[in-house]
């Protein structure tokens, strides 16, 4: 089952723009880098922090991806204490109290947080930032601790939400919104063993519905192409969108049986334009002796109208 629903994924999640999430990014807990566009720190410096929140995900093992970019993991910067230290060269130390953030994106809602104090020293402000967060430890016990709450805090977010996750996918799939209702069933994390399981249940539900409903449209389609006109030519075209339909569609026999109509349609034509190849073998032979009769018809004729008499040689014969 759990093979099945992984393809099943794989063909969702290219159909509708995640081509480059993997399909193991759905099912489990991830945390997306955020970082406002208005954070207190220089462009450099915004850079290293948000390579800094990605290592934290990924070392941990909730990594985000474009899979599921409702929870995320930010920061918030408060600037401390800047000390000038004499050169040459001068030198630059800088304070930082950096807030990190486990929360909701879509509602907004924060599930946990933790403040990690740094200092950097650089040439100037920037590297100064630079260097105090290249300090930052993602195996740290306070992060490992923050994280676990927010973690946690996930979890309870899809326990409690499940029936109401399942309802949303349900009136998608009403919608004939199919991939939109398996996508959201899909990223409810597998350690949410309940959830989880009851959300696979669906997801096999709705995708019988999606196969089934774009198996009655292409083959309606095909059938009204192929009425259109049925040659060898057109043929192609409606096997091509026949040739895309799941084998697993309620419909599929009737696809069945149109291939069938069609091959021996074709099959037919074959047969009728050998039969009238042989037809005008036939009557060219059956014309040419009949010319041919013709011919001696007119012989016969001719030498009925000719004299009794002949001579050969001046020889007489009465």
């Amino acid at each position: 089952m759990k093979k099945i629903i992984s393809i099943l994924l794989l063909a969702i999640v290219t159909s509708t723009g995640f081509a480059q999430t993997k399909v193991d990014d759905f099912g489990r807990i991830v945390l997306n880098a955020y970082l406002p566009d208005n954070i207190a720190l220089p462009a450099e410096a915004k850079n290293m922090l948000m390579t800094k929140l990605n290592q934290i995900t990924t070392m941990n093992g909730i990594g985000g991806s474009q899979a599921n970019p409702r929870f995320i993991i930010t920061a918030a910067v408060n600037i401390g204490t800047k000390d000038i230290i004499a050169g040459p060269p001068q030198m630059i130390a800088q304070n930082i109290d950096i807030t990190l953030f486990v929360g909701d994106a879509i509602s907004n809602t924060v599930y946990a947080n933790v403040t990690i104090s740094i200092k950097g020293v650089g040439t100037n402000e920037n590297k100064a930032f630079i260097e105090a967060i290249k300090t930052i430890n993602p195996q740290n016990k306070d992060i490992l601790l923050f994280l676990e709450d927010g973690k946690k805090k996930v979890l309870n977010y899809y326990s409690t939400q499940c029936d109401f996750i399942i309802k949303d996918a349900l009136t998608l799939s009403k919608q004939e919104k199919y991939d939109e209702a398996i996508y959201q069933l899909a990223i409810v994390p597998n350690v949410c063993k309940e959830c989880y399981f009851k959300c696979l249940d669906t997801i096999v539900h709705i995708y019988q519905q999606k196969i089934d409903t774009d198996c009655k449209a292409k083959l309606s389609k095909a059938k009204t192409m192929w009425a259109g006109q049925q040659n060898i030519s057109n043929a192609e075209n409606v096997l091509n969108i026949l040739s895309d339909i799941n084998y697993n569609a309620a419909c599929f026999s009737e696809v069945n049986l149109l291939t069938k109509q069609i091959n021996n349609k074709l099959m037919a034509d074959e047969k009728a334009r050998l039969e009238l190849a042989l037809k005008k073998y036939n009557d060219k032979i059956d014309l040419e002796k009949k010319q041919i009769d013709a011919y001696k018809e007119v012989a016969v004729e001719y030498a009925k109208n000719q004299p009794k008499t002949i001579t050969y040689n001046n020889i007489y014969w009465r």
